[in-house]
């Protein structure tokens, strides 16, 4: 999910792999990925949470995931959830 940002950032700026990653893995906190099925609508397909970067690579964590037959299944309780609750969001 993240290697089209890490593309996209390359093309534009002129700075090294691990600092683009660092900076995605600080700025970004949850990622909802939308993917087009086969009758051509999109539908949720899963949300991540981006924990952090390590050994050179961006640490994530799917917290939901859509699976054949049952829809959207959750498999992970969110980590990191401070910045939610600060905002007033009770999980």
């Amino acid at each position: 999910m993240l290697s089209r940002i890490e593309t996209m950032t390359l093309m534009g700026i002129d700075l090294p792999l691990e600092a683009i990653r660092r900076q995605i893995a600080s700025g970004v906190d949850v990622l909802v990925h939308l993917g087009r099925m086969r009758d051509k609508s999109r539908k949720l397909l899963e949300i991540t949470e981006v924990c952090g970067f390590e050994n050179g690579e961006i640490q994530t964590r799917p917290l939901y995931r859509r699976e054949e037959g049952k829809g959207l299944v959750k498999v992970n309780t969110l980590l990191h959830c401070e910045k939610m609750e600060r905002a007033g969001i009770k999980l």
